[in-house]
């Protein structure tokens, strides 16, 4: 079950030849991961709140994504957005949010989504487009009530949401180095502040934590082990995605009874063949599990040792 309380619609203006296309899909952070889940072949149940003219036009797009959509109607609109990428970049011609669900609304996507979710091996809670829009204490309430009952949680979450699902404890947590420095659970991008944060969201609720880090190697925490995932470089034609692909990626090979080693794995390969095309949370299955085989779980203990100067040793000695 994905979670995906506000999808958006997403228009992008392309030219990849002398003939301008454009492109109308649903988009937002669960629909993406969804998608993912669908291409590595595991069925989906999306519970989403759609209203609206951009809901409207939503809906009949989702469907034909291949989920099993499940839909609470909203009195207020969905959000969306408008991309141009005709130069090779996205420039943001508008962006519409929507607004916050209401508190009927609210109760009535958690009880449809609690109630696929205890159905379901994994749930995904993937994050509202804008943290506003729906409040943490229902991703706490939704990761006690799913863990309570067996369910396995994953999140991609930062912030207030992140925070509160950690109070009741997740199977699976991803997040951005950048989000962690930015909610100050982190002070800097380099290695032992990370580790540091790491090892904080394993003790504060997550059982196993990956840090993803650009076009860096992603770090994994499981079972108390940290590593570096290591897999060969692509080139990017959209970097965006690669965070939620690898999210979907690892519910995928669980809710199909796999390895948690074998899920990271499998996400990192998914992430990184999503950069190399335009369609967010898109891939071929055969590409990914040839991707698959090429990437490796490194413990972080084999890294290189960094040999401190007497000149850095006597600056930090001075900078305390």
């Amino acid at each position: 079950m994905v979670f995906a309380p506000t999808p958006q619609l997403t228009v992008t203006v392309d030219q990849p030849n002398d003939h301008t296309e454009l492109h109308l899909h649903p988009g937002g952070q669960g629909v993406w991961q969804a998608r993912m889940v669908l291409s590595l072949g595991v069925d989906v149940v999306l519970c989403a709140a759609l209203g609206g003219e951009i809901g409207q036009v939503l809906e009949p797009l989702l469907v034909s994504e291949g989920v099993d959509l499940k839909v609470v109607v909203r009195d207020s609109g969905s959000g969306g957005y408008v991309h141009d990428r005709r130069d090779g970049s996205r420039q943001e011609i508008a962006d519409v949010p929507g607004q916050p669900l209401s508190r009927h609304e609210l109760d009535e996507l958690y009880n449809l989504a609690l109630g696929e979710g205890l159905r379901a091996p994994v749930s995904i809670l993937s994050g509202p487009n804008e943290p506003w829009l729906v409040p943490p204490d229902l991703y706490r309430r939704f990761a006690a009530d799913l863990g309570a009952n067996g369910g396995q949680v994953v999140v991609d979450l930062s912030g207030d949401h992140l925070g509160a699902v950690l109070d009741s404890g997740v199977f699976f947590l991803k997040v951005s180095h950048e989000e962690l420095i930015r909610d100050g659970r982190a002070r800097s991008d380099e290695m032992p502040e990370l580790t540091r944060a790491m090892y904080d969201l394993h003790a504060a609720g997550a059982e196993t934590v990956v840090v993803s880090r650009a076009d860096q190697p992603a770090l994994a925490l499981i079972d108390g082990e940290l590593f570096d995932v290591e897999m060969p470089r692509l080139e990017a034609a959209d970097p965006r995605g690669a965070g939620d692909s690898m999210t979907a990626g690892v519910a995928a090979v669980v809710a199909r009874g796999g390895d948690i080693r074998t899920a990271i794995r499998t996400g990192a390969a998914a992430g990184a063949l999503n950069v190399t095309r335009h369609g967010l949370g898109t891939g071929r299955l055969d590409s990914i599990t040839g991707l698959v085989e090429r990437v490796r779980l490194v413990p972080a203990d084999s890294r290189p040792q960094e040999r401190t100067t007497p000149d850095e040793l006597a600056d930090r000695v001075v900078e305390r």
